[in-house]
């Protein structure tokens, strides 16, 4: 393609015959060489579509939408107009500092997202130099071949140029649900004045049936999902927890300033002058409105989502990371998930006999024994049919394509079969029937599928010649291969001449025989099953497969199980009876996507928290179904989309580590909110006990804090004392806990408790310094050592808030460097307002003699020691 040509938009396309449209970007049905790619790419870049990004001033602008700021705001004019210049400077200084660290942590927290998308990288069957190659779709440029199948999202706008009951599903780009049929044929004019663009496959939809090749015409934003990308802005993401502290955040914040409206009329009516009345009220307003932690709850659930990246879990929904905290059941998928995805096949069963076939993986090492001298003809055809109908592909010396279809791939090349027929039709492989057929151009068909829906498509079997088929010795035969434990697939032919195949042709198959194939369980997985049953929490595994192939592997698995259920067998139980069968059954054996969904909604009818796992097209109402919708990184675009979680790895363990993770996420938030709110709850008590005590003792005429040394107080804890709880490991026994009720409130009576010890602790502290400093020590003395008190309390405080269970004592005090770099940053930067001049100017403050540390530490230390007292005693409460 010359680099002065300019591509026709892709509704020309639709109007070409096939050879004008490959004619037109000099390709082929070959494809592009690899080095025309790279030239393309360059040329048209990367095939990717970025959303319109929030103008960063704007988001700058929005950090400053806060309840908190508005009050502050209001403040500061009020300072202004009264003279108090220096107030004015450091109330709109805090405002912006407060602001910018906000800007910065949404940008970062954006950028973790979007660096996390990027993880889940995309690939496209594409052909090039003749080859069928598996690369990122981030590469497809105009010209290249692209094959496209069930569960595929269209990686790129593509003319179609060969289709087999190809189906899409164009409803993000329409609206419309129902699925649209795609053709090679050219468009007439009529059918385009329609919009009836039946020709091309439009980049981001899905195919939801059937098979075929295209030539892409456009790429990135110059394809139709791209264009509207452009005017598209994305959104973040609350979660229902963050609503919900963001609702209580207000409620306190609505409560607060009444208290504070009515404390301001009330100093006024009890005679005060209006600038104490209003410093008294504002005081109380800033002290005690937790307006910071909402955020502070979003950076944690983004920290726990950047966690379970690194442990290859790429979390889609952010909600779903508070939910992994309550799973009670994980329904898994056998093979690749608990297992290792590395098929052999190790006994085929042809012409009455069984061969044991050596050799482990995909190497080509190893024999099919007991053959003679020579290949028997049963054997040789159960190979070939297998080498045949099946989608998988050996380009290099490397495999490429589904694990099962490797593996067959491998045991003909083991028999010596390494030669393909030419394929001119093809049935794809559908989950509800169970078994893909292709046509050959020498008139064979070829049929492979699940043994018992393959048997009863057989009138014959193949031994020397054809005979009628005996069924039940058939299945005798299957028991002995499933009952190894062996994944078994089934095989049969027929002859037929027409040159194309559907279902109505695959009836009087002949029987071929079967191959029997292994996938040993990932030893990790086993562990992982351990910690589950530690931690309350019921593993089931689904699967496809034979009954006795699933318990064997169950036993080997330790997963507990009294049989297996079959897909027969639910498939015969109303809902109620199928609500009391899950509550017996851990092994679900040919169950299909349908079963799965039956069992995700009955395991939730009886109350539980289910976690499901997927790969398939089919797959996706059980994952939207599930809690936890947990996609296999290797699976379809359709089960992605519709998951939770996308597996990397696909691996149980990293379920289990997803579990564990999710757990500690709420461990981290539950020591926030402990830690945050209790101290302004005991800041604003300082504040309102001192104004109601004035009356009886003269000294609390004077605030024993001012509003800026509130204001620093807040600025400092806020970052560098609870933001360090968000690195904090969740507790070492996380997971030798029950699983947390969905429905127990976060602010419930432990809370409530410890907000009333922290809050009395700290206004005792604080209202006690100060009384007894004020009788030695000027007033602004007294006040700079009730604020070095406060400051120590919430120091003292962090220590026990680490863990809402265990001790102080129990915790090492160097795990965490975070939090040590925060108490040293906040106790440094306590003693330069303290103690330098300038700054003593700004906070009001004066230096006090050294000996009242001795008064200032043993009172700090009131709030810890009430919270480990009532650990303790909540701990023995519960034996």
């Amino acid at each position: 393609m010359g680099r002065g040509v300019t591509l026709p938009e892709w509704f020309e396309f639709s109007k070409m015959e096939i050879k004008d449209v490959l004619k037109s970007l000099e390709t082929s049905k070959r494809g592009l060489s690899e080095a025309e790619a790279r030239a393309r790419l360059e040329r048209y870049g990367y095939n990717e579509v970025e959303l319109k990004r929030e103008n960063p001033i704007l988001r700058f602008l929005k950090q400053f939408r806060s309840l908190l700021v508005y009050i502050l705001l209001v403040i500061s004019v009020f300072t202004l107009l009264i003279g108090e210049w220096v107030d004015t400077a450091v109330i709109v200084g805090v405002v912006i500092i407060n602001s910018l660290i906000g800007f910065i942590q949404e940008g970062k927290a954006n950028e973790a997202m979007e660096a996390l998308q990027k993880l889940v990288k995309t690939e496209t069957t594409v052909i090039r130099d003749g080859k069928q190659l598996q690369v990122p779709s981030s590469l497809l440029v105009p010209g290249d071949m692209v094959k496209m199948e069930m569960g595929d999202r269209v990686p790129a706008d593509i003319r179609v140029i060969q289709a087999k009951n190809i189906f899409v599903d164009e409803s993000t780009l329409t609206g419309e649900s129902v699925p649209v049929e795609k053709t090679p044929i050219k468009l007439s004019e009529e059918a385009i004045s329609k919009g009836e663009f039946r020709n091309t496959l439009f980049s981001g939809t899905l195919v939801t049936e059937g098979n075929g090749t295209g030539v892409v015409v456009s790429t990135g934003a110059e394809t139709e999902i791209g264009k509207i990308s452009k005017t598209v802005k994305g959104e973040g993401v609350k979660t229902p927890l963050i609503r919900k502290i963001d609702e209580f955040s207000r409620s306190i914040a609505l409560a607060i300033i009444s208290i504070a409206l009515i404390n301001f009329i009330g100093a006024l009516i009890f005679g005060y002058d209006i600038i104490f009345s209003f410093l008294a009220s504002t005081s109380l307003a800033v002290a005690a409105i937790p307006e910071g932690l909402p955020a502070i709850i979003t950076i944690t659930l983004a920290f726990g989502v950047a966690k379970m990246a690194g442990k290859n879990a790429i979390v889609r929904n952010l909600p779903s990371v508070e939910t992994l905290g309550s799973v009670t059941v994980i329904c898994s998928d056998k093979t690749g998930t608990l297992t290792k995805n590395e098929m052999t096949v190790k006994c085929i069963y042809a012409g009455g006999e069984f061969y044991e076939v050596e050799g482990t993986g995909y190497e080509r090492e190893g024999e099919i024994k007991n053959t003679g001298s020579g290949l028997p003809g049963p054997l040789r055809m159960t190979l070939e049919c297998g080498l045949n109908c099946n989608n998988a592909s050996m380009t290099d010396g490397r495999l490429q394509g589904d694990p099962t279809e490797k593996a067959l791939i491998i045991s003909a090349y083991k028999g010596g079969i390494v030669r393909r027929a030419e394929r001119m039709d093809e049935i794809p492989f559908d989950s509800r029937k169970k078994y893909m057929a292709i046509l050959t151009a020498d008139g064979m068909i070829y049929v492979k599928g699940s043994p018992e829906r393959i048997i009863e498509m057989c009138s014959h079997e193949l031994r020397d010649e054809p005979m009628e088929i005996d069924r039940e010795r058939l299945r005798k035969e299957l028991h002995i291969l499933t009952s190894r434990g062996l994944r078994v697939l089934a095989f049969a032919t027929r002859e037929h001449s027409d040159g194309t195949v559907d279902d109505g042709d695959l009836r009087d198959l002949i029987f071929l025989g079967f191959q029997g194939m292994m996938d040993p369980p990932r030893p990790e997985a086993m562990e992982a099953i351990k910690k589950c049953e530690s931690a309350g929490i019921r593993t089931i595994m689904i699967t496809g497969d034979h009954a006795r192939t699933a318990e064997t592997i169950a036993e080997k698995l330790g997963i507990p199980a009294k049989g297996a259920l079959t897909g027969s067998e639910i498939s015969s139980m109303d809902d109620k009876e199928l609500m009391e069968a899950v509550r017996e059954y851990n092994l679900y054996a040919r169950v299909s996507p349908e079963d799965k969904y039956r069992i995700t909604a009955a395991l939730q009818g009886l109350g539980n928290i289910v976690a499901m796992t997927g790969d398939g097209v089919n797959d996706a109402p059980a994952l939207k179904m599930a809690d936890v919708g947990v996609a296999m990184g290797s699976g379809t675009d359709v089960a992605k989309e519709a998951s939770d979680i996308i597996l990397t790895d696909d691996n149980f363990a990293t379920i289990v580590a997803s579990v564990s993770e999710g757990r500690a996420v709420y461990e981290r938030i539950q020591r926030i909110i402990y830690y945050v709110l209790p101290t302004s709850g005991g800041q604003g008590l300082i504040i309102l006990s001192s104004f109601f005590m004035a009356a009886l003792i003269p000294v609390f005429r004077f605030l024993p804090l001012l509003p800026l040394q509130i204001l620093w107080i807040n600025l400092f804890d806020g970052i560098f004392l609870a933001m360090p709880l968000i690195t904090e490991p969740g507790d070492a026994d996380v997971l030798e806990r029950p699983p947390r009720d969905p429905d127990e409130k976060i602010i419930n009576s432990t809370f409530i408790r410890k907000v009333g010890i922290v809050s009395m602790a700290m206004a005792f502290s604080g209202l006690s310094v100060f009384y007894i400093a004020e009788q030695s020590l000027t007033v602004t003395q007294a006040r700079t050592v009730t604020f070095a008190t406060v400051i120590m309390v919430h120091v003292f405080y962090l220590l026990t808030a680490r863990s809402v269970e265990n001790s102080v004592l129990k915790m090492n005090p160097l795990s965490n460097k975070w939090i040590l770099y925060g108490i040293g940053t906040t106790l440094l930067m306590m003693m330069l307002i303290i103690y330098v001049p300038q700054l003593e100017f700004i906070f009001r403050t004066r230096p006090f003699p050294p000996e009242w540390w001795g008064v200032v530490i043993p009172f700090s230390l009131t709030g810890l020691i009430m919270i480990e007292i009532e650990k303790l005693i909540r701990r023995r409460l519960k034996g």
